[in-house]
């Protein structure tokens, strides 16, 4: 299967659970708004799901995945097995324990770690540690979940490990649904929509579970034993958390500066919403899909293959995300208005501060996505304390930043110091890849980039000369289906100016793309032994 149909695989998935999200946090914000329910909630949920994506989107698959595949090659199916079963055990253990704990400390944890700012409103405090507490365990079902699609993605299974996530926006989409058919009132929302989270891991969970069977590795529970694999995991994988975590890590503590200001922790969280669909799309089906190709190229000496691997990376990020940040940049209000502004999202007049916030993270975007392009050069080669130390970096400059902004920003400034933080580390990642000779000049990348540059800052402009003629029917006096349909009608014209210009002046070659797709193709003999099943 050709890199480009790889990350086809993974981001279809993703679109799918991104898509879903969207519907989710529409009906959201209608039912509870960016009110103290909508505080507590978004504050609460935030903590089980940043260990989600710590873990989940590619920090785990870091450290666990070079190991997995070279014991397939070292050792065949068994010896994954073996060495699977052993981690399980570990994991497992590890992650009760860690959940009992939490559990017993939430008060203390919402109130010096998750929310501070919510400790002068009892009755926000306590919400938030309650559904807290229902949600936390969570943390084991997605924990487990992504060992096991890391299993799948070594194997060249990414379709199910990609899939399972949709299912959580599947069951909250359906608490909200009874919700609003029940009438119940926002607490009673809040509450369900906390088990909800919880269902949705244990089907998570089950998911990937009977699709790692399917391929043909059973796991059973072992004693948990340190064993050398289990002892180099580990060392791998606790910087592996915090650098491939590094968004998520800015945002929780974006979270515990903004619950000093009333609406700031939801506003945040539906605008993060919005642009984690191209990030999650593209960012993350690219740090899935590239990291055990690389691994495998660095191991078999192929240096060549490997720098191909990055560049055409690198270039298909950039080729999707330049446009999206563009858009979002120009585009942030109307798109906020069509997907929240109802119900009692539209009572709190929030969409002025949430489009802000939406404007910055687009910014953003592109150095959230090129950092997951160039962590799997470090970690194929089993660096994982280098991005740590930028990762550090990036966080001290987040958290200066934000501290700084917020008093006089608001919630924008905290996606300020994100954005910043963002762009701080994806330099320190590239510029020390290539000192260290790992990432060699490739001129059609080089040449491309400002050309998709160029692409972007066009569509950008005739954005905004349309959306100035448009404004009526985007206003908020005009009826949902006519802002919807014009704001589809400019999405639809900026993808045909977009492309028309990149193609147009160079920037993308449908020929690179067919070459690309016949390479991969022709050589299908590279897959391990271990691999002829996989689904491609």
């Amino acid at each position: 299967m050709s890199l480009i149909k790889k990350f086809a695989t993974v981001a279809s998935g993703t679109l799918m659970s991104r898509a879903f999200g969207f519907v989710r946090e529409m009906l959201m914000a209608a039912a509870i708004g960016t009110g103290p329910v909508a505080d507590a909630f978004y504050a609460a949920f935030q903590f089980p799901n940043t260990f989600r994506r710590l873990f989940a989107e590619g920090a785990f698959n870091a450290a666990f995945v070079p190991l997995f595949a070279k014991e397939i090659e070292a050792n065949g199916t068994e010896g994954a097995k073996r060495f699977s079963e052993e981690v399980f055990g570990v994991l497992f253990t590890t992650l009760l324990v860690l959940t009992i704990a939490m559990e017993l400390a939430m008060p203390l944890l919402v109130r010096f770690l998750i929310a501070p700012g919510f400790v002068d409103e009892p009755q926000k405090y306590d919400l938030t540690v309650a559904l807290a507490t229902v949600m936390f365990p969570y943390l084991i079902c997605m924990s487990l979940a992504a060992m096991m699609s890391g299993m799948l993605n070594s194997l060249r299974r990414y379709f199910a490990a990609a899939i399972a996530p949709v299912f959580l926006n599947i069951i909250l989409i359906a608490v909200l649904a009874n919700a609003w058919y029940k009438g119940h009132d926002n607490l009673t929302v809040g509450y369900a929509l906390a088990w909800g989270v919880l269902a949705a891991g244990v089907v998570q969970l089950a998911i990937v579970w009977i699709a790692v069977r399917h391929a043909g590795i059973s796991i059973g529970f072992r004693r948990p034993r340190m064993t050398p694999n289990v002892k180099r995991l580990l060392i791998l994988a606790l910087p592996a958390a915090i650098t491939g975590g590094i968004t998520q890590i800015n945002q929780l503590i974006g979270t515990a500066i903004a619950s000093g200001q009333n609406s700031a922790v939801s506003s945040l969280a539906l605008a993060d919403r919005v642009y984690q669909l191209p990030l999650g799309v593209v960012g993350v089906a690219v740090a899935i899909v590239l990291l055990p190709e690389l691994a495998r190229a660095l191991k078999s000496g192929n240096l060549k293959e490997a720098a191909n691997l990055q560049n055409r990376s690198v270039e298909f990020t950039l080729f999707l995300t330049l446009p999206a940040a563009a858009a979002l940049l120009v585009m942030s209000e109307p798109i906020v208005r069509v997907l929240y502004e109802r119900g009692q999202f539209a009572a709190g007049n929030s969409t002025p501060t949430v489009a802000a916030i939406l404007a910055i993270f687009g910014l953003g975007l592109p150095a959230f996505v090129l950092i997951k392009a160039f962590t799997p050069g470090y970690f194929a080669r089993e660096d994982t304390r280098t991005p740590m130390i930028f990762a550090a970096i990036s966080v001290a400059v987040n958290i200066s930043v934000a501290l700084t902004l917020f008093p006089v920003m608001g919630a924008p400034g905290i996606a300020t110091a994100s954005a910043i933080a963002g762009w701080v580390n994806a330099a320190m990642l590239l510029v020390v890849l290539v000192r260290r000779g790992h990432w060699g000049a490739d001129i059609p990348l080089l040449t491309r980039i400002p050309r998709l540059v160029i692409a972007a800052a066009v569509m950008a402009g005739a954005l905004h000369v349309a959306i100035g003629r448009l404004a009526p029917y985007l206003a908020s006096s005009a009826p949902l289906h006519t802002q919807a349909a014009t704001l589809l009608a400019l999405v639809a014209g900026a993808t045909v100016i977009y492309f028309g210009v990149a193609f147009g002046i160079g920037g993308a070659d449908l020929g690179m793309i067919r070459r690309n797709i016949k390479r991969g193709e022709a050589k299908p003999q590279q897959a391990p032994a271990a691999n002829a099943t996989a689904d491609e």
